[in-house]
């Protein structure tokens, strides 16, 4: 999956949308809105950073030698 493309922007949403959810309708604190974007972004920032790592190794030209 290409980093910033259509499928990352439209995972990222549903991403956003359940941990959002999950977090401000589940919760009965004060602060609830605060927390619940914080951890809605802190997870889109948690995939976007594994997907990353993910696709850093893709189109590897130049593999290790004789990793035997």
């Amino acid at each position: 999956m290409k980093l910033f493309g259509r499928n990352h922007i439209i995972i990222s949403l549903i991403t956003f949308g359940i941990l959002f959810l999950m977090n401000f309708l589940g919760n009965d604190q004060p602060d609830k809105l605060e927390r619940a974007l914080m951890t809605a972004g802190a997870g889109v920032i948690g995939l976007s950073i594994g997907l990353f790592i993910l696709n850093k190794g893709k189109n590897d030209k130049n593999p290790p030698q004789n990793f035997d």
